[in-house]
């Protein structure tokens, strides 16, 4: 039978009962427990007692407790394990090839910048920064018609500090130098001596620092020590990423499994030192865990189906040069995972968040009232997040797209080339997963939170003073 508590200024009237009101807010602070008891004759007594918790509450059943500790605690061991068995020593070496990101490079300044004549150059020589070529006319014509600049660069890190060189930038390149500008240069040690060095790109530490120095104090004002563990969990998965994931692939290890050990590992560092260890955040886990084995299940039958290589541009070519064991669809379906691993997370939180919410607002609800509240909550989320990965994805492939559009081809020919199906892919993958994880983890969310439940208070015989609860309030009674 439900039992709410009534308010101090409105006691219930009549004589010889005793009724108990219980609230547990969970996650955001408060758990009260009121007591009002009356006897004949002697007027009424009004006792309160507060408590104040944060973090959410674990539930109280055993059995739950068992059933939860049964299906996470040898995940993960599994996941432990599987660091250890595919722990890499680190990336194996390589001869450099001098193209794309395999290059020796090192620091510079440009310390000087003159406006010469671009035919005067052109007809003496000198480097150039980038492809000097137009989309119209003569490339050759249109440089002797325009003023060049003329940069000195002097070499800051390497075995050849102090050194200078000459860079020719031509006026109709994009990235102009300036004086005094940090720059980053490629170093050839094979070529004449003239041409060793050339600028490759601009030194961008200072903005990029500054921008992420920004972005933690926002974290931490917001959140506060939530905030903190967040960024501390951030700085961990990057730990896993690049000690573990990164290395472990290049090493020949299968790219599936290290995805999904790496997945796994950041998923519960990630969510049990940002959320606590309780049964909500484990709710959110098991969640996490069901939609990335969908995922990952979905992305190998469709990556192999659509036969998509996984090698479709420079990056992935040069990778596939140097290290042809790596399996390069795999690499493709691990990309997959874990770059779906970051939405799921905040998807099943939120989910479980409102199922636990909608318990303290009201917990006679059931299981299957909790459901249905929690999913008109998800389908609004669903709605959100999977047009926010489907822009993302676009966004990242914009220039693509627009090259597609430059040239006129249909739909249905952008569609089924391997650039874009790529992407189609990845993201219908990533979202079949989202939209799971919202069913999935509102069910398991409402089927933990509806069996903690408290046990109705035997009645007091009147007159009975009630016992005075232990912990200032703190002790509940409930089914276990």
């Amino acid at each position: 039978m439900e039992q709410y508590p009534y308010p101090p200024s409105e006691p219930p009237r009549g004589g010889g009962s005793e009724q108990g009101g219980e609230h547990g807010h969970d996650g955001h602070g408060h758990r009260h427990r009121q007591g009002h008891q009356h006897g004949p004759g002697t007027g009424t007594g009004h006792s309160h007692g507060h408590s104040h918790s944060h973090g959410p509450a674990a539930p109280v059943s055993k059995h739950l407790r068992k059933v939860i500790a049964a299906v996470l605690i040898p995940f993960a061991a599994a996941v432990v394990v599987g660091l250890a068995v595919l722990w890499p020593g680190g990336a194996p070496a390589h001869e450099r090839t001098g193209v794309g990101f395999d290059r020796q490079t090192q620091q510079a300044t440009v310390t000087k910048v003159v406006e010469v004549s671009c035919k005067s150059v052109n007809a003496s020589g000198g480097a150039s920064t980038g492809d000097a070529s137009t989309a119209g006319g003569n490339p050759a014509q249109q440089q002797a018609k325009g003023t060049c600049r003329k940069a000195t660069v002097r070499v800051d890190t390497g075995n050849d500090q102090g050194r200078t060189f000459t860079e020719i930038v031509q006026p109709d390149q994009s990235r102009q130098l300036r004086e005094g500008e940090k720059v980053v240069v490629a170093y050839e040690p094979s070529a004449p001596k003239d041409l060793q060095y050339s600028v490759t790109d601009v030194n961008r530490k200072v903005p990029m620092a500054l921008l992420a120095g920004i972005f933690a104090l926002a974290v931490v004002v917001v959140g506060r020590l939530r905030g903190v563990m967040a960024l501390v969990a951030l700085a961990v998965s990057f730990l896993v990423l690049t000690l573990f994931i990164l290395p472990a692939i290049l090493q020949g290890s299968n790219p599936l499994l290290v995805a999904v050990v790496g997945a796994s590992a950041i998923m519960l560092i990630a969510l049990y030192m940002c959320h606590g260890l309780s049964a909500r955040t484990s709710v959110a886990v098991l969640g996490t865990l069901a939609s990335l084995l969908l995922i990952g299940i979905l992305g190998s039958e469709f990556i192999d189906w659509a036969a998509l290589t996984g090698n479709t541009d420079d990056s992935t070519g040069l990778i596939h040069g140097l290290y042809p064991s790596i399996d390069m669809s795999g690499l493709l379906l691990a990309g997959v995972i874990i770059g779906s691993l970051g939405v799921l997370d905040d998807v099943t939180v939120t989910q479980t968040s409102a199922v636990w919410e909608l318990h303290e607002a009201n917990p006679a609800m059931g299981w299957r009232g909790l459901y249905r509240a929690g999913i008109r909550i998800g389908r609004d989320h669903i709605a959100s997040v999977v047009n926010t990965l489907v822009l993302a994805y676009a966004g990242a492939a914009l220039p693509l797209l627009l090259l597609f559009s430059i040239a006129q081809s249909s739909v249905g020919t952008v569609a089924n080339s391997e650039l874009v199906a790529e992407e189609i892919v990845r993201t219908l993958v990533g979202s079949i997963g989202l939209v799971a994880s919202v069913p999935v983890t509102t069910a398991l969310a409402a089927l933990v939170v509806s069996a903690d439940r408290p046990a109705p208070e035997a009645a007091a015989p009147a007159g009975a003073q009630p016992a005075p609860a232990r912990g200032g309030g703190r002790g509940r009674r409930r089914k276990r």
